[in-house]
């Protein structure tokens, strides 16, 4: 019963972010790992990920950059080629820190630019660092479908229009994960009985995605946020202390 709860928790959460909510989804792998294996948990969550996608694509559709989206796909395909060659040799404790640390860099991300008081003047797109970033987005979105705070670091300098900025995360993002279709089942991350699971999940992150786009109207971004890096900052320690002492 507790599985289910939290499997059906990661599901709704990385519907919120499908919603609108960005960085949310980045607790959905942490979580299922309290109980699974990382690459299981992220080989379980992925069709769940490509059907909220449909939904996300529904909802912002009509506007894109597809300037970035040419820099950062190649990149992408060179991530999730790497991130599929290196899960099968890593161990699991190697891949919980990493998840950890990926936790743990978003919460340092948040908190310097939420402490810094200079005007930044908007960052075109450009492709050296529209690849790297392009490219640790596939890798981290392949190990642990946690490709939002690379993909951010490139994309937010820009200061893009809300709308652009979403429907060229969700266009991208959609790509990404169809990419990680064929390595996840090669892998064996991606089984009959995964599928059966995440069939079930599916309503959730659909009725998550839902509810993302009606919650990001009404409650209100700090305290949101400074909830959800509470609970990642517990998750991620949690993953540590099990990296290191189980």
């Amino acid at each position: 019963m507790t599985y289910w709860f939290i499997a059906g928790l990661a599901a709704y959460l990385m519907g919120l972010s499908k919603g609108g909510i960005p960085m949310i989804a980045v607790l959905s792998v942490p979580l299922m790992s309290l109980y699974m294996d990382p690459a299981k948990a992220a080989g379980l969550l992925l069709p769940i990920y490509v059907v909220a996608d449909c939904y996300a694509i529904y909802l912002f559709r009509k506007a894109i950059s597809v300037r970035n989206l040419k820099i950062l796909i190649p990149g992408a395909i060179a991530g999730v080629l790497i991130g599929f060659l290196a899960v099968s040799h890593v161990p699991v404790e190697a891949v919980k820190l990493l998840v950890a640390a990926i936790g743990f860099y978003y919460l340092a991300n948040a908190m310097r630019k939420r402490f810094s008081k200079k005007e930044i003047a908007a960052r075109p797109a450009d492709v050296p660092r529209g690849i790297f970033w392009g490219t640790l987005t596939g890798i981290t979105s392949y190990i642990s479908h946690a490709g939002g705070p690379p993909y951010q670091n490139y994309v937010l300098p820009q200061k893009l229009d809300k709308m652009v900025y979403l429907g060229t995360t969700t266009i991208f993002f959609t790509i990404v994960n169809l990419l990680k279709v064929p390595p996840y089942i090669l892998a064996g991350q991606i089984t009959w009985e995964s599928t059966g699971q995440a069939l079930w999940l599916a309503p959730m992150a659909l009725f998550g995605a839902w509810s993302g786009a009606t919650l990001s109207r009404v409650l209100p971004e700090k305290i949101f946020f400074a909830l959800i890096e509470i609970a990642l900052a517990l998750v991620s320690c949690k993953l540590v202390y099990e990296a290191v002492f189980s």
